[in-house]
């Protein structure tokens, strides 16, 4: 697969009436993403501090879109993992990224950056933005890619607004 072009995409997602300020402090919390996630089950410190550049996470437990696709009869036992190292963090911008350094989804060369930016003028609302490239996925479309991220990405929005709503 080495030769082929990587994978690229973007999901968006808007957390109307929550400013960034507000919602990054949930995304630099990077041992911490088993809160926002939808089916992760576990998110671990493997190594480092969260926050610092050179900490891993190890996230398991998380559903995909190709889970039906690829399972046996009898492999319910296989739970999807991934090892995720934290490579740079810019609090001022509000923006991380990160690469997947083991796992067995068959993500290779998977790199990401995740930013917060205000949305409105008055800074009001912010958006998150999830960009990612990788090399193409055995078993995977972009299109399934970019399903998992921007659905996940959706649900993470939510969940962070309802967490703000109710600190209000």
């Amino acid at each position: 697969m080495g030769g082929q072009e990587k994978w690229k995409g973007k999901a968006c997602e808007e957390v109307v009436g929550c400013k960034a300020e507000q919602v990054w402090p949930f995304l630099e919390d990077f041992f911490g993403l088993d809160k926002w996630f939808p089916t992760l089950a576990t998110c671990l410190a493997v190594e480092g501090i969260s926050g610092q550049p050179g900490c891993v996470r190890y996230c398991a437990g998380f559903k995909t879109p190709v889970d039906d696709h690829n399972k046996g009869t009898d492999d319910d036992d296989d739970v999807n993992w991934t090892k995720q190292k934290l490579l740079s963090i810019d609090q001022v911008e509000k923006v991380f990224s990160y690469s997947i350094i083991d796992g067995n989804v068959g993500f290779h060369s998977y790199i990401s950056n995740v930013k917060v930016l205000p949305k409105e003028e008055d800074g009001s609302s912010c958006e998150i933005e999830w960009r990612y490239e990788v090399e193409p996925v055995k078993g995977w479309t972009p299109e399934d890619l970019d399903s998992f991220i921007g659905s996940g990405l959706r649900v993470m929005a939510q969940r962070m607004k309802e967490a703000l709503d109710h600190q209000a």
